[in-house]
């Protein structure tokens, strides 16, 4: 460093010394703020300064204490949006190092490289001298200061691996590749020997198409039945014990938002329920760069001197696993988890996930906490919804974990390992059900995913056109993941086994398979009944095809009937069970949503169709409740 520079504590002696000393003068921070903020950053190693940021004052003060100790230590306070770095400087090899040590590259004069730093203690010098390979001096900001100077001076190289980072490093994994020819070959051989059977033999090819469509319908059903029995017979799990406080680790919370200011309090109010250290969240709200309500809402409420505001310049596709892939890089944590708009998870569930991963087996990637919805009785189709869920989580997740086959995750409050994220190249940009495709790669790498007994608490779609662009994306995603494990079924079947494999080609592929030969399943037995002892289609029907249809439409709806009676029982929602009974028009919603996936999927195969958040009586009231000053809803 320069001779005529200020001497630097040591990062131990920064809050302890006089630089402490005058924050406490300056009534910024409290006596006991200052040492329980010491102790956290000696323990775990963390950025002193941050640490007493998020330990003490409000976060309007972030700003206030960078100015207060630039000018303690005769160092410069910077604001790097009226100052931004010189193009030249940062590096993007280096933007993990500079995200984890809250360090940037800013300004150079003459021999001299000024480095941005939230702590400017001597471990911050010695790291930005061997950086810089010379003499330097730092510059004091707050962490909002320098995250967003971080993702400004980047946005070009973090947008290009937010999109390409699979499709280059392992493009058989991703939906952005195009099918390979074999696949394109086998599809145009199935449709021209239908085109053939249906010119040469009309009637026999109907008849066969028919049995074979309605054998395969009831295959499925039969084996989403085995995973539900499998599932009913599984224990809970051992939960792992709590963490103290000293052995909890750092947690990243990413919170992908887009045209959400109206529910945007009630995630901050979410958030600042969590029964975590303050110094050990690294919280991100990642919001599309053209958004501009939600980005002045989150400004309004002051949530920018809070949390980091990650800001994704506009691209194709505009998803929401591409807008979660632009902030990893930005990644402080051990640990990450994705939180929704309208999410409201269970106070101690960083804890409970926390403990899990930490104390987990190596190849424990993930665990997923259940989800639930708090607005269950709104009407029919939030009723009808829950039942849904409540089967996901309660039954098909324990079983499928139970019989070996690989787990594709499902809605939010999914908590990884933050390496084992990084090591399956993060999220599938193009991938519109982003969680079920990570699922099934990270089996693929040799991650266990597990379940934690926590819950998050969302909203369920109450209007027929939210819940259909939702299920139909759903379904689109399941269409894509899908036609990307088939690529090499080879391998899948070496690698998850014969029951695996076949598993998830039966669960995913079967899924969107079902969704949409149930119509036809239905149309079939319809038209039987109608014209049966009229001879107009008795040709398309011969005894073995009537029998088939009518086995699978009797014992199929049969099924369907009887997994939804089941579903709401562990979670004592036994109001719900006579709703149960009108399943068959809940599924006829189902194959409406999955035929509009196909033609999405064939036309807009990227397209990502909003939900609307915030629509519910439920969500409605709290706002209003908030609004009116009432205490804040709680799940």
């Amino acid at each position: 460093m320069p001779a005529d520079s200020p001497a630097l504590p040591d990062r131990g002696h920064l809050l302890a010394g006089a630089a402490g000393d005058h924050l406490v003068a300056c009534g910024l921070i409290g006596p006991d703020q200052r040492e329980a903020a010491i102790a956290l950053a000696r323990h775990h190693g963390l950025d002193p300064m941050e640490t007493l940021a998020a330990q003490g004052p409000p976060a309007a003060d972030r700003e206030a204490l960078a100015a207060a100790l630039a000018a303690c230590l005769g160092l410069v306070h910077a604001d790097p949006e009226a100052e931004p770095p010189d193009p030249a400087l940062p590096q993007a090899a280096r933007l993990g190092d500079y995200s984890r040590h809250l360090l940037l590259p800013w300004r150079r004069q003459g021999a001299v490289t000024r480095f941005l730093c939230v702590s400017p203690d001597l471990a911050n010098l010695v790291r930005a001298e061997a950086w810089a390979g010379g003499p330097v001096e730092l510059a004091v900001t707050s962490r909002p200061a320098l995250m967003a100077a971080l993702a400004r001076h980047f946005a070009a190289e973090l947008g290009d691996l937010a999109i390409n980072r699979l499709r280059r490093r392992a493009p058989e994994h991703s939906a952005g590749t195009p099918a390979p020819r074999w696949q394109k070959r086998g599809l145009g051989l199935l449709l021209l020997g239908t085109g053939a059977g249906l010119a040469l033999a009309p009637v026999a090819t109907l008849a066969a198409a028919s049995a074979v469509t309605a054998l395969f319908y009831f295959a499925h059903l039969l084996f989403r039945l085995a995973v539900v029995v499998a599932g009913q017979r599984r224990g809970a799990a051992a939960a792992a014990p709590p963490l103290p406080d000293p052995a909890l680790p750092p947690y990243t919370i990413l919170a992908p938002l887009l045209r959400e200011p109206e529910v945007l309090p009630l995630l901050a109010d979410a958030l600042d329920r969590l029964d975590y250290p303050r110094a050990l969240l690294d919280i991100k709200l990642v919001l599309e760069a053209d958004d501009a309500p939600t980005i002045a809402e989150a400004r309004r409420l002051g949530l920018d001197r809070r949390y980091d505001l990650v800001l994704v310049p506009p691209s194709e596709p505009r998803t929401k696993p591409k807008a979660c892939n632009f902030a990893l890089p930005l990644a402080r944590g051990d640990c990450l988890v994705i939180f929704d708009a309208e999410d409201r998870p269970e106070s101690d569930q960083l804890r409970k996930a926390a403990g899990a991963l930490v104390q987990g087996p190596a190849g424990l990637g993930c665990v997923q906490a259940r989800l639930n919805f708090d607005n269950a009785r709104e009407n029919w189709l939030t009723r009808m919804f829950a039942l849904d869920y409540a089967l996901w989580f309660d039954y098909l997740l324990p079983g499928l974990d139970r019989l070996g086959i690989p787990i594709p995750l499902g809605g939010t409050s999914n908590h990884f390992r933050l390496a084992a994220l990084q090591a399956v190249e993060g999220w599938d940009p193009f991938n519109v059900t982003e969680d079920a495709d990570l699922g099934l790669r990270l089996h693929a790498r040799g991650f266990r995913v597990g379940v934690i007994d926590s819950t998050t608490f969302e909203e369920a779609t109450s209007t027929l056109g939210n819940w259909l662009r939702q299920r139909s994306r759903w379904m689109k995603g399941y269409m894509q993941t899908m036609a990307v494990q088939a690529r090499h079924p080879l391998a899948l079947w070496r690698r998850a086994g014969p029951v695996g494999a076949l598993g998830v080609f039966a669960f995913v592929g079967g899924t969107v398979a079902a969704s949409l030969a149930n119509p036809l399943v239905w149309g079939l037995c319809l038209a039987w009944l109608a014209t049966h002892g009229s001879g107009w289609l008795d040709p398309l029907f011969p005894p073995p095809v009537t029998a088939i249809g009518l086995m699978s439409w009797g014992l199929g709806n049969f099924t369907l009937l009887y997994l939804a009676m089941i579903a709401p029982f562990r979670r004592g929602w036994f109001g719900l069970t006579p709703w149960a009974l009108t399943t068959s028009f809940y599924w006829i919603l189902v194959s409406v949503a999955a035929w509009r996936a196909l033609w999405q999927w064939l036309h807009r195969p990227f397209h990502w169709e909003k939900t609307q958040h915030g629509a519910s009586r439920h969500i409605r009231a709290i706002l209003a409740q908030r609004e009116r000053g009432g205490p804040r809803g709680e799940p």
